[in-house]
């Protein structure tokens, strides 16, 4: 089997991971853990209990109890039943049984089939704690549907942030395939680089960027870019988007935020201009390069997102340039965007072996200005930058 599994992790990190929510599930007495995902951009729970990603818009929902084995429900035949418990799965490591029904998230009347069989998982559990994880990710039909299918007494909480604290400090695995994850961006923007030219369009390049990552073991990513002359200021977009022909003169940003080998998000962005680069992009490029500093010197242990998010605003005020008002600075991990996130919302301190992407962006009458690099946030306090891109606009 493991000759079929793309960089599979350690057993000896999943019994990590397990082993430490079950801790924690102990001391807040709940029995068992509910989450479920459909995608490997935003689902990282499913990855982080499993090893296995959610893909595709398929749902699939784990059940993680604090003393038996997992249960996992996903795409099947009708009343597929894989039971592992007495010959243990290669691929599914620490999952009981595998239940798998055809039910479809656009196709409404197949939401209770997955209900039902989690119904069905949850029945040892009658008037328990039942933790959930992630509710945002979670169906609402199908959520609902449990809720109304499992005995009364039986009590719910919601279990994420019991969960995040755990997920979001890396252990050494975990941080050795995120610098995996950045050299592997570095290479792909290289090779953009080197085939970047005039006639050649956004996508195309979006496209190599795609591929070299591929094939480094990457399973999922965005490639978000645009192109523009000189003198204008243009955001970078989806692939819809992405139909522009470069010309000599222009400009061409990049977003290569990808998983690498294992699974783990990290995020590469840069900008070339084929041509020479204006005295705008100089200094507004500079002055990025002042915010973001302004950011990763505060990525400190114990630090509040609200408290850092308000010092920069000020920061920016102070310079006139744009606050931020939507993300400049997150966690990263199974997830694309992870807590904790560097802004007023967030009630989670930053924690030391975090992973962070620090990105400072805004736009000018003429300019498209940002950077975009991960950090590790140290146990001293220090900060280290995963890639090893220069931080520069590039000339071609």
């Amino acid at each position: 089997m493991n000759e079929r599994l793309l960089n599979p992790i350690s057993d000896d990190e999943l019994e990590r991971r397990w082993a430490a929510v079950r801790l924690r599930m102990q001391e807040e007495k709940i029995d068992v853990l509910l989450m479920q995902g459909s995608n490997d951009f935003m689902g990282g729970y499913i990855k982080y209990f499993t090893d296995i990603p959610a893909t595709n818009g398929y749902p699939v929902t784990v059940l993680f109890p604090r003393d038996a084995p997992m249960t996992v429900i996903g795409q099947g035949t009708f009343g597929m039943v894989q039971d592992f418990r007495s010959r243990p799965s290669p691929a599914r490591r620490g999952v009981g049984r595998y239940l798998g029904t055809p039910s479809y998230l656009p196709i409404g009347y197949t939401v209770p089939y997955d209900a039902q069989l989690a119904i069905e998982a949850l029945a040892p559990y009658a008037q328990g704690r039942i933790g959930v994880v992630g509710a945002g990710i979670i169906s609402s039909a199908f959520l609902d549907a449990v809720r109304r299918g499992v005995p009364a007494g039986t009590q719910w909480l919601d279990a994420s942030e019991m969960v995040d604290r755990i997920k979001v400090e890396k252990s050494d695995a975990e941080i050795d395939r995120m610098f995996a994850a950045a050299a592997m961006q570095d290479r792909a923007w290289q090779a953009v680089l080197d085939a970047i030219r005039p006639g050649i369009r956004d996508n195309e390049l979006a496209a190599l960027a795609e591929y070299e990552c591929r094939k480094a073991g990457s399973e999922q990513g965005l490639y978000l870019c645009a192109s523009a002359p000189v003198g204008t200021a243009a955001m970078f977009g989806n692939r819809y988007f992405q139909n522009r022909v470069i010309q000599q003169g222009d400009y061409f940003s990049l977003l290569i935020e990808s998983s690498g080998p294992g699974g783990y998000f990290t995020e590469l962005g840069r900008t070339v201009v084929l041509g020479k680069a204006s005295d705008d992009m100089r200094d507004e490029f500079g002055f990025v390069l002042e915010a973001r500093k302004f950011t990763t010197d505060r990525l400190v242990p114990g630090c509040s997102g609200r408290a850092l998010w308000e010092d920069y605003n000020a920061f920016m005020r102070a310079n006139g340039r744009p606050e931020e008002k939507r993300l400049h600075c997150h966690g990263q991990g199974y997830d694309m965007v992870e807590r904790p996130l560097m802004r007023h919302d967030e009630s989670m301190t930053l924690r030391p072996r975090t992973v962070l992407a620090c990105h400072p962006t805004y736009a000018t009458a003429t300019t498209f200005s940002w950077i975009c690099d991960n950090y590790l946030v140290k146990l001293d306090g220090t900060t280290e930058r995963l890639h090893r891109t220069p931080e520069q606009i590039f000339e071609r």
